[in-house]
C-alpha cells in the first residue's frame, strides 16, 4: 500500500483509501459538496489547513480508522453466495440504474427505488441481512453508509460488486464497462 503523507495529492489519498472522501466528510464536512470540495492534486496538508487548520495526522488517523472500518462491511462474492444459500431473509439492494439492472442482475436482487427504500426502512426489523449490490464496489459503501446511518443493523456491501460476482461466482454473467 502506498504511504499517504500530509504532501500526498488527493487522488493519492483517494486511489488508496476509497472511503476517504465519504470519511472526511462525515467528520469534518470536507469533500461532500462544491463549497467544501477539494482537487485530485491538493495535497492533504492544503485541504486540512484551509479546514480550520485541522491536525494533519489526526485526518490521516480517521481516514485510516474508517478505511478498516469499510472493510467490515465488504462481503466476498463466494460469501455472499454463501449465505444467499443459507439464510432466504437476506435482501439483495441493487443501486445500479434501472438499464444496467435490466441488462443484468443477481437472481432475487431488487432495485432501489422510493418504495424500496421506505419498505426498508419501516419493516420493523433492522436486523435482517440488507447486501448492496453496485457496479464495482465503488457506489454501495455510500448506500450503505446510508442505510446503516439510519438504523439498519446488518448491512453490508458486495465488495467488487457484481463485476466481482460475474467473476467469481455467476460467470456466465455478462459483463460490462461503465463508460
Amino acid at each position: 500500500m502506498t504511504k499517504i503523507n500530509p504532501q500526498s495529492p488527493m487522488r493519492e489519498v483517494l486511489e488508496t483509501f476509497p472511503g476517504a472522501q465519504r470519511a472526511l466528510f462525515r467528520r469534518y464536512h470536507i469533500g461532500g459538496c462544491s463549497s467544501c470540495g477539494f482537487g485530485p492534486e491538493e495535497t492533504l496538508a492544503q485541504v486540512c489547513a484551509r479546514n480550520g487548520g485541522l491536525d494533519v495526522a489526526e485526518v490521516l488517523a480517521h481516514i485510516q480508522s474508517s478505511h478498516e472500518q469499510d472493510a467490515k462491511v465488504l462481503i466476498a462474492p463466494r460469501e455472499l453466495a454463501e449465505l444467499l444459500r443459507q439464510d432466504k431473509s437476506v435482501k439483495l439492494v441493487d443501486v445500479r440504474s434501472r438499464e444496467e439492472f435490466e441488462a443484468v442482475h443477481i437472481e432475487g436482487s431488487i432495485l432501489l427505488s422510493q418504495p424500496v427504500m421506505q419498505q426498508l426502512m419501516a419493516s420493523g426489523s433492522n436486523t435482517d441481512p440488507v447486501i448492496v449490490v453496485d457496479h464495482a464496489g465503488r457506489n454501495g459503501m455510500d448506500a450503505a453508509a446510508y442505510f446503516m446511518g439510519h438504523g439498519l443493523q446488518n448491512v453490508r456491501c458486495l465488495r467488487g460488486g457484481i463485476d466481482a460476482w460475474a467473476q467469481e461466482v455467476e460467470t456466465k454473467m455478462r459483463r460490462y464497462k461503465l463508460g
